[in-house]
């Protein structure tokens, strides 16, 4: 189903590959991208479950939009290991401004695909979902 506002279709292994990070673990994050010409939502990396959060900010790139999903893992103060699922919604200063306009516009849409999402980022530079900002977020 096509998003009214941006004409955006979400392929379903999107979904699918939500589906496996959110109830198998099977991967650490999930990087999706916009294919203008499919004019749909498609994955574009998956992380393997022992990639860091490092290896995630990397597979970011430096001047164009995505959306992520990453599984971040952490020790609550009563030492629980816990797990929260975010959504990245990653729109660098230096991408174009079309290309903000669609990410933008079809953010909403795409992210209620994907159920179970815990934790919302938008960041237009690195420091914006820094390790600490997401250690912040997930308490």
């Amino acid at each position: 189903m096509a998003n009214s506002a941006s004409g955006m279709a979400v392929h379903d292994d999107c979904k699918l590959k939500f589906m496996e990070l959110k109830a198998k673990r099977t991967h650490r994050f999930i990087v999706y991208k916009i294919e203008e010409k499919q004019k749909q939502v498609m994955v574009e990396k998956l992380g393997e479950p022992i990639e860091t959060y490092e290896d995630f900010t990397a597979s970011l790139p430096a001047d164009e939009c995505r959306y992520a999903v990453f599984d971040f893992d952490f020790v609550t103060e009563e030492s629980v290991q816990k797990s929260k699922i975010f959504f990245i919604a990653w729109s660098p200063d230096t991408a174009k401004v079309r290309s903000k306009m669609i990410y933008a516009s079809s953010k909403d849409r795409f992210k209620r695909e994907l159920d179970g999402i815990q934790v919302e980022l938008q960041a237009t530079d690195p420091t914006e979902m820094g390790l600490d900002v997401f250690k912040s977020r997930a308490f």
